[in-house]
Order: C-alpha cells, then structure tokens, then sequence
C-alpha cells in the first residue's frame, strides 16, 4: 500500500534549480532514503509534501489527500522535522511543546483522572505520556530550558521530540541529524529502526551515508532536481560490482594505467595509486592489463552506498571539485 506519492512533480527556480518530472512512491512501513547533495532538490522535494510549495506541474499525495489542497490537515497528521529549524526564543522547551500539542488538537493527558503535564507525568500515567516521556529520555532533553538558552544540538533534539511527539504513522524529515553529536546521532538510527517495527512509514532526506545505509529499506538518489537511481538497500548489497586499490611501482606504470577507461574514483600521481569500480567485464579486461605492469600493491575494498552515489555524481562534477562541498568528500575523499 502506497502511502506517500509523487508524480511528476516539477517546481523550476531557474538556473537548473528544482525539480523536474520527479515520480516516487513509498509504501506502509518503509523508510525511503532521499540521497544527495545541498541543492539537489530534496528540501524542495519536502515542501511539497508539506504542502508550503505549490507545483508547476505533477502532484503529491500522502495517504491520498492532495498535499496542497490538504496541507492543513496534513500538517496535523504527519511527523515533519525540518532542516533548518527556527523556535520562540523567550519560551521554554515545555511551553513550545505544550502549544504544539494544543496547536495539533491532541487531547490532554491524564493520570488517574487528572490532567498532567508534559515532560512530568508518573511513568504509569498511560501510553501517550510513556511515548512522550521516553522521548525526553532518550535525547536527554531538558525541556525547562528557554530555548534561546539551547545550543544547536539542544534545539535540534527538541526538534526531533516535537516530530515524534504526537506518535505520527508517517514522518518527513530533512536531514534529521544535523546538529546531533555522535552518540546523538547513534540514538536517533537506533530510535527510527525501532518506529519502522512499529510499522512508521519513514521518507528521510539526507546527505550523510552512513545515516541513510543505516536504516533505509529503499534509496533513492537525486541529481539536479531528478531521480537518477531508485533500488532497494538489498539490491545494492546483491550488486556485482568491485572497488579495487592498486599501487604501482614507477611513475610509467601509473600512467600507462590511468590511460584506461576504468571508472576511477581516486588517482594519486604522488603516491602511484588508483581506485577504481568495475562490473564483470571490467574485472576481466583489469586484469590482463595489470598483469603487464609492475604492481606494488593491490587490495578489494567493499562496495558501499558512498560508491554507488559516485556513479552518478562523478569525481569531474563541478559539485565535488569544491573542498567544501556539503557531502563533505571531494575527488580524493575515496
């Protein structure tokens, strides 16, 4: 059963910004990885959703209800952590909660017929306040701060626990661990892969790997606002594809190598070393070649997500020759 679908959907910003003819679909109970760099298209992809943007062309649809035409309601129904986040500074972290929980309609909670606050209430006082309390504990939030007291990563975990408060069946979140420390970060994929047993349908947009390999059923990867590839994470562990490291001894045999059509994803004149990925035929044309050559060292590394991304955003992209691009990896990063 699709839950989440987009057909189509086109929003043009100009300047190749945007989004063109983009289709997906995510189905009950499955966490879709939107995979790829700032300005790809994936906030854009969000707002949508969200219904905060209007298309140009295309439609999408969570649980059948138009996004546009039904954003109100839909806002109240999905679990949505933003990218960028911005709170009230003056007010506390339980006053921001307390005004989201009335602002999403969701009834008091009560402990032996009297109404509790949250963040508070005893550990026996019903399944919401458990649910919410749980929240409070696992990312160690003090919602008595003034928010404006937070640091970034204080916020953002209050931005998680307003996403998850009101224990949505469906969640949209852009990039959801920014800001998160590393053991934060920890807790967050632990906490997603518990909520997709409980049958959460999950669309999660990100540029982090690691995050995305962690807990996505299916992956898709975005390029200049279009789906350049849309697998299941099984597919990708069932590729037939290698990645090979290989050192050479002299300068002339790093040359007479590189002259060869491999997809290299690395090469290290200073060191004579290359990596690169090859299929099958690939691997039989390798290996014919290397054997005319002097070799100093040669090593199969594991196939991974970053690599099958580097299949379609290339070391001569102009995204990856800036240093500091948001992927945080340039040509020499593999």
């Amino acid at each position: 059963m699709s839950v989440i679908d987009i057909r189509n959907l086109t929003k043009d910003y100009g300047k190749g910004r945007g989004v063109f003819d983009l289709s997906l679909h995510v189905d009950k109970g499955v966490c879709y990885g939107f995979l790829g760099p700032n300005g790809a298209g994936k906030t854009t992809t969000i707002r949508h959703l969200m219904g905060f943007s209007k298309p140009q062309k295309g439609e999408a649809e969570i649980w059948g209800m138009n996004c546009q035409k039904h954003g109100a309601e839909l806002k109240g129904m999905v679990g949505y952590l933003p990218g960028e986040i911005a709170f009230p500074k003056m007010m506390t972290g339980r006053r921001f909660l307390e005004y989201m929980r009335r602002l999403r309609r969701m009834e008091k909670i009560f402990h032996r017929g009297k109404p509790v606050n949250l963040g508070v209430e005893p550990e026996d006082a019903g399944d919401a306040a458990d649910y919410f309390n749980r929240l409070l504990r696992m990312f160690s939030l003090d919602i008595s701060m003034r928010i404006r007291d937070m640091s970034i990563g204080e916020k953002r975990k209050l931005a998680v626990v307003t996403a998850f408060m009101h224990d949505p069946d469906v969640l949209i979140l852009d990039e959801p661990t920014s800001g998160l420390d590393p053991v934060m970060q920890e807790v967050f994929i632990d906490f997603i892969r518990s909520e997709k047993k409980r049958g959460k349908t999950i669309f999660l947009s990100s540029h982090i790997f690691q995050e995305v390999d962690a807990v996505c059923d299916r992956i898709a990867i975005i390029k200049d606002g279009r789906i350049a590839a849309d697998f299941g994470a099984n597919e990708l562990k069932e590729q037939k594809q290698w990645i090979y490291k290989v050192s050479f001894e002299t300068e002339r045999d790093y040359s007479r190598f590189i002259e060869n059509d491999f997809l290299f994803t690395n090469q290290d004149p200073k060191q004579m070393s290359v990596r690169f990925m090859v299929d099958m035929n690939g691997l039989n044309r390798m290996l014919p070649i290397l054997s005319e050559l002097n070799v100093a060292d040669i090593s199969e590394i594991p196939y991974t997500l970053e690599d099958h991304f580097m299949k379609f955003y290339r070391v001569d992209d102009e995204a990856l020759k800036e240093p500091d691009n948001d992927l945080g990896i340039s040509g020499g990063a593999l």
